[in-house]
């Protein structure tokens, strides 16, 4: 393991290695999917105006209600009911409020005369009484007009109720009238004007305009940024009717947008007008229906202190204003563009998903049963195999066998070995392929060379083939040539394997064991190979060579380093490669895991 932190690591540069895999079909979906994200990226760039560092607006705004309303009012005169015209003007049916928002009083209900004393309470099912006992004294409930004295007084006629200390008479519950009494003010309008500002780009500006025609009013297609509104205009956009709202009130939100652009080359911030209703629309399910609020106005007649008192219905505008500004910002752009070259990398994980997913194997078993079906599957294996490679966990209990007779490599978990490796089924591995590329560069000749005349011949290439005798082979050896372990009981069964799954020729009888595995110059090779300043003597040549006639057999026939790490070596090949190859005094400690 390197050192961390060291002064190496700081100057390395590291990479992913790409394989390039020529085929149409992917290159189009490649191109497509890549297409498809650039023109995404382009439209969003454009129309959204990423490449600006936007603001949220502040703002303030003022409002200004116009209009004359004649109301036809009953009032009482010696005893006797009289209509009489009345004519409202702003300061009567306006009420400022706090905030952006206005009230504009389009119905009302008056109780004149009003003064401090005692007087029966208007008929409730709480307030009616039969006598002093029905009345509690300091009592006031949440819809009293006062506080009860404890006496049981006439109301009308037969009919009794508590008597409070109120403002008598006190106020009647009546109903809304209908028509509303200021159904003109449909025709009123309010000017509003809204001043905003951006301080992060330096930027101030107002809805009105230099040019201003103070008789326009605003219209959303042939005048739409006039900041004069009608209100029955405002309740016709939302789809309402101005005179039903006005008989109890309600709520109306008028919204202004501003979607400022503040560059040089497309300078543009006008506000975009747009209404919205905000109360409840259906008044028959609510419990207390429109708006409506009381407020009096107090006088004194024979120095004695009146009011009278006013239930407004009216509608409350709330002027919404909300937007933002983006100016040109070479920060934002360096962002937007760097987080959406991610997108991007969805074509690769969509092709690889395609390779990963329609391998052969995939294939063969969950949708074409029949091999003649599988040809677009394989290629999508064959670039599977190009791409990936599986590995598995090193630990000491995995070991893996393969046999000469058998495609495969088993994979076996050594807790779970009871008996020799020969009759563990374990779990099949597919079989690296073999890379032959640093091979092939290798002058590195098969064959020994030719005795030199006049220089002793070098030791035999193949000892003469010993097999063992019947009473000494195994019952689980197939091939004849394997011989019992010598480790202890606990241990040898991880050496009771053969190199065949069933019977038939031992592979050391190949051909290529001879040439791979027992060549003393191919192994000589390649231990120089590995050291080239390497001194070998009598008494260690024989351990390194054998050392490495084990290398060359688990690496030829597991073909990954990783397998070979942990691969047993079946005992004919073992006792083989130990015959040729011999250690003093006959004794060998087995497998040992090199973690």
């Amino acid at each position: 393991m390197t050192t961390c932190c060291s002064w190496n690591d700081v100057s390395q540069y590291e990479t992913n290695k790409v394989i390039r895999i020529q085929s149409t079909s992917y290159g189009t979906i490649k191109w497509f999917f890549h297409v498809l994200f650039f023109s995404y990226i382009s439209f969003a760039l454009v129309t959204d105006k990423r490449y600006q560092r936007k603001e949220p607006v502040i703002s303030s705004v003022h409002a200004k209600v116009k209009g004359i309303a004649e109301v036809k009012e009953e009032i009482m005169e010696n005893g006797l009911k009289k209509v009489a015209w009345n004519v409202f003007d702003t300061a009567d049916y306006t009420v400022p409020l706090q905030g952006n928002s206005f009230f504009v009083m389009t119905n009302f209900q008056k109780t004149e005369g009003q003064v401090k004393g005692l007087c029966p309470e208007y008929p409730t099912r709480r307030t009616l009484c039969s006598s002093d006992r029905g009345c509690e004294k300091g009592w006031m409930g949440p819809k009293s007009k006062g506080i009860q004295t404890g006496r049981c007084i006439e109301y009308k006629g037969k009919q009794k109720t508590c008597e409070v200390s109120a403002w008598c008479p006190v106020e009647a519950v009546e109903k809304a009238p209908e028509p509303a009494l200021l159904g003109s003010a449909e025709k009123f309008t309010v000017l509003i004007k809204n001043n905003i500002d951006f301080p992060g780009h330096n930027y101030t500006t107002t809805n009105i305009l230099p040019d201003l025609n103070t008789t326009c009013t605003f219209h959303k297609t042939q005048n739409p940024q006039c900041p004069i509104f009608r209100l029955g205009d405002i309740f016709r956009d939302t789809g309402d009717n101005f005179a039903d709202v006005a008989i109890k009130g309600g709520i109306m939100g008028i919204e202004i947008y501003w979607d400022c652009n503040l560059d040089t080359w497309s300078h543009h911030c006008r506000p975009k007008y747009s209404f919205r209703r905000l109360d409840d629309k259906t008044a028959k399910e609510s419990l207390y229906p429109g708006y409506n609020f009381r407020h009096a106005k107090y006088y004194k007649e024979n120095n004695t202190e009146k009011r009278t008192l006013i239930k407004a219905f009216g509608i409350r505008f709330d002027i919404l204003v909300f937007g933002t500004g983006g100016k040109f910002d070479i920060i934002q752009l360096i962002v937007y563009v760097g987080s959406t070259l991610s997108y991007f990398g969805l074509a690769t994980i969509f092709i690889d998903l395609l390779i990963n997913t329609y391998s052969s194997k995939w294939c063969r078993s969950h949708i074409y049963p029949c091999c003649k079906c599988c040809e677009p599957c394989a290629v999508n294996e064959y670039y599977y195999r190009k791409k990936c490679e599986s590995i598995v966990e090193p630990k000491q209990t995995l070991k893996y066998v393969s046999f000469v007779d058998e495609l495969h490599i088993r994979m076996v978990n050594q807790r779970l070995l009871g008996t020799s490796l020969q009759d563990v089924k374990g779990e099949e591995v597919p079989r690296p392929l073999m890379d032959f590329t640093d091979l092939s560069r290798l002058p590195l000749s098969l064959h020994d060379p030719p005795p030199v005349p006049g220089q002793p011949e070098a030791i035999q290439l193949l000892s003469e083939e010993v097999t063992p005798r019947s009473s000494d082979r195994p019952d689980w050896c197939q091939c004849k040539n394997c011989l019992p372990s010598q480790l202890p009981e606990k241990q040898r069964c991880l050496e009771e394997l053969c190199c065949r799954k069933e019977q038939g020729a031992c592979i050391t009888t190949s051909e290529l064991f001879s040439k791979l595995v027992l060549s003393r110059h191919v192994l000589q090779f390649l231990l120089h190979y590995q050291e080239p300043l390497l001194g070998l003597d009598e008494d260690s040549d024989n351990s390194r060579l054998r050392h490495c006639a084990y290398r060359c057999y688990t690496t030829w026939r597991f073909g990954s380093q990783d397998l070979a790490d942990f691969a047993i070596l079946p005992s004919c090949c073992r006792w083989r490669i130990r015959r040729e190859f011999p250690k003093p005094g006959g004794q060998y400690s087995g497998f040992k895991s090199p973690y």
